[in-house]
């Protein structure tokens, strides 16, 4: 597999980082103007426009994560015991749980939640989204830098010609 063989292609990448910030943006947006305001003040209107992008960005999240699921995530999985990608198979996996539990708990705010457990639920989404964007960092920063070789391999191509020739890999030059 070659450098970045894996890696997401443009649009996705693009997508992903745009929708991620317009999420977090119009996201802390709400809840600054929802709690910062006075309990007898009328809501501000900028609350329901933050919500309308906020709603806009999960979309397209969602599909960018279906893309995902189909190519990146089978190929990162396939490939993760290889070098540096190990790392990169717990923060893979923490990503697809947490877009889960977020996504269900959007729904669960926007549909069914009684005014009893709004709150509480609001903060525990806002919460798992914030994980979730320091985890794409991380896994984003895990797909980053040389990639760690198993002593005396030269690159990929040379290690799997001596598994698959039967030959042990050759020692480093001194």
């Amino acid at each position: 597999m070659t450098r970045g063989a894996h890696r997401l292609v443009a649009w996705q990448r693009l997508l992903l980082y745009v929708a991620g910030v317009l999420l977090l943006v119009s996201g802390a947006g709400w809840l600054v103007l929802h709690y910062a305001r006075a309990s007898d003040a009328l809501p501000s209107p900028f609350e329901a426009w933050s919500m309308r992008i906020h709603g806009l960005a999960a979309f397209a999240v969602i599909f960018v994560f279906g893309a995902l699921a189909a190519a990146h995530i089978p190929q990162g999985w396939r490939i993760s015991h290889r070098w540096r990608w190990e790392r990169q198979r717990g923060s893979g996996v923490a990503l697809c749980v947490l877009a889960a539990t977020v996504a269900l708990t959007g729904y669960l705010l926007y549909y069914f939640a009684p005014e009893a457990v709004r709150p509480a639920l609001g903060w525990l989404h806002s919460g798992l989204g914030t994980a979730m964007a320091v985890i794409v960092a991380a896994h984003r920063r895990g797909a980053g830098g040389r990639p760690h070789r198993p002593h005396g391999v030269a690159n990929e191509r040379e290690s799997h010609s001596h598994v698959h020739r039967g030959r042990p890999a050759v020692p480093p030059r001194p």
